[in-house]
C-alpha cells in the first residue's frame, strides 16, 4: 500500500510539473490598452468641445440675444415696402458716445449675412473665458466702443463656444457688418484681413499696428484663432465704419426683417 500511494503521488507530482506556467500580459499589451483608453478619452473630449460647447453655448448667445433685442426696441417704418425717396445716404451727425459696460453686460447684437441669413450674435463686455464661452464675441476693454473714432476691437470662438466667428475666413472686401445698440445701427464694411502670431497686440491700438497714431476713421477689429482647428496663429479682420442711423430711424434694409423677428414682430 505504501508503494501504491507513493506512486500515486509521484503522478500527481509529474502531472503538476507539465502544466504549462500561467501566462502574464505582456508590457506592449498593457501599453496598447492605455492608449486605446486615452484614444476614447480624447475623442470623448473633442465631441464634447465641438458639439457640446457650442450647444450649450448657441444656447445662452440666443437668449441673450433675443433679451436685448427685445429691451430696445425698434420703429417700424409706417410701409416698409415703400422705402422713402433719398439721395444718398442722411446724414445724423456724430455717432452717439456709448459708456464702455459693466464687464460681462451685453450692449449690443452683431449681424453678418455673409455667416448666414440668421447669423446674429450678442455683444459683451470682455474677453476672458467667462464671456467668450458663454455670450460669443467679447469686447476688449480700453479699445473703442462702436461708432467712436479709433479702433471697436472683439474676439470670439472659431470652432468651439458657439463658433461665432468659424467663417471669418470667407469675409470679402465689402460684406456689411451690422451693429446694434440702444441707441443705433452701424455699419461697417469689411476691408482687409491678416494672420499674425498670438503676442502681436498691435492690432489692437486706436489705428491698428501704429502705434502713436491718432485715428481718423472709426474701425471694427475682429479676432480669432486660426487655423480653424489649432491656435498657433490669429486671424485678423479689419472693418470701416461706413455709416450709422439712429434707432429712432429703423434698421437697415438688408437685416430690418431680421430685427423685426427677434423683438418678436416678425
Amino acid at each position: 500500500m505504501p508503494q501504491m500511494l507513493l506512486s500515486r503521488s509521484a503522478v500527481t507530482g509529474s502531472r503538476r510539473k507539465a502544466s504549462p506556467p500561467r501566462t502574464r500580459t505582456s508590457a506592449v499589451q498593457v501599453i496598447g490598452e492605455l492608449i486605446l483608453t486615452f484614444g476614447l478619452i480624447a475623442l470623448l473630449f473633442v465631441g464634447w468641445e465641438l458639439w457640446w460647447t457650442n450647444l450649450t453655448a448657441g444656447a445662452s448667445q440666443s437668449a441673450a440675444v433675443e433679451q436685448f433685442a427685445r429691451q430696445a426696441p425698434v420703429p417700424t417704418p409706417v410701409n416698409p415696402s415703400v422705402p422713402p425717396l433719398k439721395v444718398g445716404a442722411p446724414d445724423y451727425g456724430t455717432p452717439p458716445a456709448l459708456q464702455e459696460p459693466a464687464h460681462g453686460k451685453t450692449f449690443g447684437i452683431i449681424y453678418i449675412p455673409r455667416f448666414g441669413d440668421n447669423y446674429s450674435r450678442p455683444l459683451a463686455e470682455g474677453t476672458s473665458t467667462d464671456v467668450l464661452d458663454t455670450l460669443g464675441l467679447g469686447h476688449y476693454g480700453n479699445t473703442a466702443m462702436p461708432g467712436e473714432a479709433g479702433n471697436f476691437a472683439v474676439a470670439g470662438h472659431r470652432q468651439t463656444h458657439g463658433a461665432v466667428l468659424d467663417n471669418i475666413h470667407t469675409l470679402a472686401p465689402g460684406d456689411k457688418i451690422y451693429i446694434q445698440t440702444k441707441d443705433a445701427f452701424y455699419t461697417y464694411a469689411f476691408r482687409n484681413e491678416e494672420i499674425v502670431l498670438p503676442s502681436r497686440t498691435d492690432v489692437l491700438l486706436p489705428v491698428p499696428t501704429q502705434p502713436g497714431v491718432q485715428p481718423k476713421e472709426s474701425l471694427l477689429t475682429m479676432t480669432s484663432c486660426n487655423p480653424r482647428f489649432g491656435a498657433q496663429e490669429r486671424i485678423i479682420a479689419y472693418s470701416v465704419l461706413e455709416s450709422w442711423q439712429p434707432i429712432s430711424a429703423g434698421a437697415p434694409a438688408a437685416i430690418a426683417g431680421q430685427v423685426a423677428a427677434l423683438a418678436g414682430r416678425g
